[in-house]
């Protein structure tokens, strides 16, 4: 089969595991050198917001937590377009209450570099399909149903290792420097949602339209 990458982000900004029947967990501090470094790929499967909105609360996010009972608090919301303007977190808490009518959480602001890291990226036409993906809705779907334990303890690195096996990702996750090793199963998680997608066969959240590809979260 052909090659597709899952891209998940870590310290030293994005590691990736490209997927064609084997596997190779890559780390670049830009999503441009992380594609760049796997070649060829069918597509890529990010977990980060990808298609911000400008005035109304993305529904992706209600639809991933009803998934995840017990493991809901894993997603949080995509901020406003706005805040990608920010030039600091007072800025882009007021930017996200001025457009969406909600605060800013520290979590979502440590990750606008990030997030404009892949707009970025973007507009500059990748030339591959790319999708949002959420690696605890990942493992939901390949476990047919929500992971408890979570993915730092010893019986749910386990659980989300196996998971992989059974699907035939067999990938080293190792502790790097400033690779974490939930990070790269996150990174394998979303390299299978990359392969459904490129297999036309992905889940969307919300389903419908599937013409248009943002704003979604694919399993």
């Amino acid at each position: 089969m052909g090659a597709v990458l899952g891209v998940d982000g870590c310290r030293l900004g994005w590691v990736g595991v490209r997927w064609d029947g084997s596997t190779d967990v890559l780390v670049a501090a830009t999503i441009a050198e992380l594609v760049e470094a796997a070649g060829p790929v069918e597509a890529v499967a990010i977990d980060i917001p990808i298609g911000l909105p400008a005035d109304v609360p993305r529904v992706a996010e209600g639809l991933a937590r009803r998934l995840l009972p017990g493991r809901a608090s894993t997603v949080f919301n995509a901020p406003a377009a706005a805040v990608l303007d920010a030039a600091d977190y007072p800025a882009a808490n007021a930017a996200n209450k001025a457009a969406l009518g909600l605060g800013l959480s520290k979590q979502t602001w440590y990750l606008v570099p990030k997030i404009r890291d892949v707009h970025d990226w973007l507009t500059s036409d990748p030339g591959v399909p790319v999708v949002e993906a959420h690696p605890e809705v990942c493992f939901a779907a390949m476990n047919g149903g929500v992971l408890v334990d979570g993915k730092t303890t010893v019986p749910g690195e386990a659980l989300r290792r196996a998971l992989l096996a059974a699907h035939g990702i067999d990938v080293v996750a190792e502790r790097r420097r400033g690779v974490a090793v939930d990070d790269v199963l996150d990174a394998a998680a979303t390299a299978w949602t990359a392969r459904r997608v490129a297999d036309g066969v992905a889940e969307r959240l919300p389903p419908e339209p599937r013409d248009h590809p943002h704003p979604a979260i694919w399993t």
